[in-house]
């Protein structure tokens, strides 16, 4: 997932995005169970789906998978197999809990985004506005003779916008840049730390470019979920709660778990050099204990049914069954592609990036059947999900399992038993 990206500017361009729909603005999907057929979806071929994602299993690649899709507001698929403990009988249920991880920043750019139409912010914004402790930030440039780092004063505060597509010169301590290196070093991520901590540590910490200059994925959504509590006055998890996992009826999601949702609790498995499933390890820390600092950017438990209940918000116009949290256009410009024409030649092909998701500008281009407009995006155990407003329908993931290679090829693989699957 990570990606360094040059920027020509700050200034965004918009590209196309297919408008949402009155009908989908205004519908009320219930997410009730239909018949494939009667949204234009094809029973045969969709058991296509449900034999190739169980067949991961029966061979050995995956402990245990959940998938679910929804087309036109109606589940038409919804499966588990598999186990949540290789060591253990239990089996995957359809509401077995994952860990989403960056399926969090999609979340976390909604709260920030319900802020902004209320005000709090506006994308223009300089982010020491509001952090002054970013006030003074200082960009590394290389590296002296004596080994430390060369230094230089950033040019202009970051801002909001680049804040909100990790534009804003920011690490996150998982790359190879020298910058990635100083963040592993001081734990600026540490899971014990609170949100401020957090950002006093970072602004002790060199930008790795000018901002605006690079778009690298970055820790700038753990700094929202910190902005998350400074616009709103509510601590960050109790807001995702309150305004977002309450009203949209998301009763598994949130950043810690209650002992007795345990049983259900899916563990992230391995592979070896050969491909062979791994044991889960211990070394993911209590689910159980409430962290003093929630990340915004990978903090989630979540399940394939809750996760499909925020999705759909998004494909509805930022409103569920008449409970609505965004307007429709704030939802466009969030899914729309705001990294420039130059820097997209090293980025996929045919993809984009808006604010928070992955934006699908040319599936021609990208090589997969998704849909102009389409937008998706995923956990660094395997979890991941698409919304096509062109074909409406909405696809959850669940696995955990701790191979970027595999799990890419079983994204791209449900990708394409999924649109063989829609007749019309």
């Amino acid at each position: 997932m990570l990606l360094a990206l040059t920027v020509l500017s700050s200034l965004p361009l918009v590209f196309w995005s297919p408008d949402i729909s009155l009908a989908a603005a205004e519908r009320k999907s219930d997410l009730s169970t239909a018949s494939p057929e009667s949204v234009g979806v094809s029973s045969e071929r969709l058991r296509r789906l449900d034999a190739g994602m169980k067949g991961l299993v029966d061979e050995g690649k995956l402990a245990g998978i959940v998938t679910l899709l929804a087309r036109h507001g109606k589940v038409v698929h919804f499966s588990a197999a598999g186990k949540q403990d290789i060591r253990q009988p239990a089996l995957v249920r359809k509401d077995s809990i994952f860990r989403i991880y960056s399926m969090t920043k999609p979340v976390t750019g909604v709260a920030m985004m319900m802020l902004h139409e209320e005000g709090k912010w506006r994308l223009d914004d300089p982010v020491s506005k509001y952090i002054p402790e970013f006030s003074s930030l200082k960009v590394r440039v290389g590296e002296n003779a004596d080994g430390t780092p060369k230094l230089e004063a950033a040019r202009r505060s970051m801002t909001m916008r680049e804040l909100m597509t990790h534009t804003a010169g920011l690490a996150y301590g998982l790359g190879n840049d020298p910058v990635d290196k100083m963040y592993r070093e001081t734990r600026v991520l540490n899971s014990a730390a609170t949100l401020q901590s957090m950002i006093e540590g970072l602004a002790k910490l060199p930008l790795l470019a000018q901002p605006g200059a690079r778009w690298y994925y970055s820790i700038a959504v753990d700094v929202q979920g910190y902005l998350v509590e400074k616009f709103s006055g509510q601590q960050f998890d109790e807001f995702l709660q309150t305004r977002i996992f309450q009203p949209l009826g998301m009763k598994d999601t949130a950043f810690y778990l209650p002992k007795e949702k345990l049983l259900r609790l899916a563990l992230v498995h391995g592979e070896d050099a050969t491909g062979k499933l791994t044991p889960p390890s211990d070394n993911r820390g209590d689910p159980t204990v409430k962290p003093l600092g929630p990340s915004g950017g990978g903090g989630l438990f979540s399940t394939a049914e809750d996760y499909l209940r925020f999705a759909q918000m998004l494909l509805d116009g930022g409103q569920l069954n008449g409970v609505r949290l965004l307007a429709p256009r704030t939802v466009e410009m969030m899914r729309t592609n705001h990294v420039q024409p130059e820097a997209l030649k090293t980025m996929r092909p045919g993809n984009g990036w808006g604010m928070d998701f992955s934006v699908v500008m040319d599936a021609a281009a990208a090589g997969e059947p998704f849909s102009n407009g389409a937008y998706y995006w995923w956990g660094a155990a395997g979890t991941w999900f698409w919304i096509d407003p062109v074909e409406d329908f909405t696809f959850i993931g669940m696995i955990q399992h701790q191979n970027t290679r595999t799990s890419t090829e079983i994204h791209g693989l449900s990708r394409n038993l999924v649109y063989q699957a829609i007749l019309n």
